[in-house]
């Protein structure tokens, strides 16, 4: 890890100058520019849906900028890891698509959503569950999750998107190879994220001199340069974005929810998006979060998924877009360097400002911002979210969770893919009990014809 010496709100003495005032949860890990660069890891995910929701379903960018950076302060302080905070992802998706649920709708989704995560968190359901998932169903979400972010990172690199119909509207026009969204700068993007941060793996430093030059270099911030360079090419693209800008935040009001739009928002956005919300945004969560970070207490279940039930319930009524964690934004803070709760921390503050400054006005930048940088940023986080993986030990787990993982990504569906891949271990558990039967029934006949034999024997021998 990087030295943390030097950085005035890093871990010490409780006595320690303005440190001891500093929560623990928010102490830097690393170092400050490593922290940075792991706030903007999950934007490629964030940016596009808010953007598509903003464009297409008139969502208020400004509200939501500004309860996303309360959720991520509240998450920073309370698990003390980069705990992303994103939007729930097939809701969006059924709001974009031909069914095209109005606002109303859409928060209707995300309070019945939250409702059913907050019951299963405070009644300890969702850690009975999370104890007797099976581990390789769970890889096989987050393999299935990383894959399908990657596939999606691919064909925002190569091909025109058109965020105002959908998140993940892309065009069959290629990429032009020149120009400032063009393909050889988000080549560029990514070969300069490669050489800076290698493949993300912080601890196989050795002590000669060409390790320390990599272990410096995985110093830069590579995600913050990269999205700092794509806010300024916003305004080398159209300068004419700037006359659009309104200064002040958007009002805030309540959204009027009627018993129909309740209805329709549980039944076609709620019902598809909690499968989603309770293996992703919670069981895959935690599990990730002990694989990062291995020397920290295993994050409770079920104060994740009252962390998710709260947050919407405060800011759906708000009209703030329904918000879960996700294993993929873990993933791709870590892989740029969050290790902290300050992670979210600083991402909170720039959010905090922007929707303060800007409102929905803000949007007329996000609409310029160069979207094969977002893949860019979002290959590595679903990389990340993938590798996690890679942990195994046998064939038959293997088997387990690349069967789930197939039907997830071939089905469209995490709920698919999680019931096939509880069926398979299921039968799995069953021929392995069946053949201990079986071995068993063996050895006790075995023994019962040995003992009648030596019996047999001793009878002939009295004889």
């Amino acid at each position: 890890m990087a030295s943390s010496a030097g950085d005035p709100l890093l871990s010490g003495e409780a006595g320690d100058g303005p440190r001891r005032f500093v929560p623990s949860t928010i102490r830097l890990k690393t170092s400050v520019w490593s922290e940075l660069g792991g706030a903007v890891g999950d934007l490629g995910t964030y940016i596009p849906i808010v953007l598509a929701l903003s464009l297409a379903s008139h969502l208020d960018l400004g509200t939501t900028l500004i309860f996303t950076a309360l959720y991520n302060f509240a998450t920073g302080l309370l698990f003390g890891i980069p705990m992303p905070v994103q939007p729930m992802k097939s809701i969006a998706a059924v709001a974009l698509s031909s069914a095209h649920l109005t606002i109303p709708q859409i928060m209707s989704a995300g309070l019945a959503v939250a409702a059913i995560l907050l019951f299963l968190g405070v009644t300890g359901l969702m850690t009975t569950l999370y104890r007797l998932l099976p581990l390789p169903v769970v890889r096989g979400v987050q393999l299935s999750q990383g894959l399908s972010f990657a596939f999606t990172a691919v064909k925002y690199i190569r091909y025109v998107q058109d965020f105002s119909r959908s998140s993940s509207a892309s065009t069959s026009v290629p990429r032009p190879l020149l120009g400032l969204d063009g393909l050889v700068l988000a080549l560029a993007a990514l070969l300069f994220i490669i050489l800076a941060t290698g493949s993300g793996d912080d601890e196989d430093v050795n002590r000669d001199g060409t390790s320390r030059r990599r272990r410096s270099c995985s110093r830069v911030p590579a995600a913050l340069i990269v999205f700092a360079l794509g806010l300024v090419l916003c305004f080398v693209r159209d300068p004419s974005i700037l006359q659009d800008l309104r200064f002040g935040p958007a009002p805030l009001g309540l959204v009027k929810i009627t018993w129909d739009d309740f209805k329709i928002g549980f039944w076609e956005g709620a019902v598809p998006q909690l499968p989603l919300s309770v293996l992703n945004s919670v069981i895959a969560v935690c599990k990730l979060s002990s694989d990062l970070f291995p020397e920290r207490a295993e994050l409770s279940p079920a104060r994740v998924s009252v962390s998710v039930g709260l947050m919407n319930f405060v800011g759906c009524w708000f009209g703030a877009m329904p918000c879960c964690h996700g294993a993929g934004g873990l993933a791709g803070q870590y892989r740029f360097g969050g290790r902290s709760g300050a992670s979210v921390v600083f991402l909170a503050i720039g959010k905090l400002a922007l929707g303060l400054v800007f409102g929905n006005s803000f949007v007329t930048i996000l609409g310029q911002f160069p979207i094969g940088i977002l893949g860019v940023m979002l290959l590595f986080s679903g990389i990340e979210l993938a590798m996690a993986s890679r942990d195994m030990g046998s064939k038959e787990e293997s088997f387990v969770m690349l069967v789930c993982a197939g039907v997830s990504l071939t089905g469209s569906s995490a709920a698919l893919g999680f019931i096939s891949g509880i069926v398979l271990y299921l039968l799995l558990r069953l021929r392995d009990l069946e053949w201990d039967i079986r071995g068993l029934l063996g050895r006790w006949a075995a023994g019962r014809r040995q003992s009648t034999n030596e019996a047999n024997e001793d009878g002939a021998g009295d004889a």
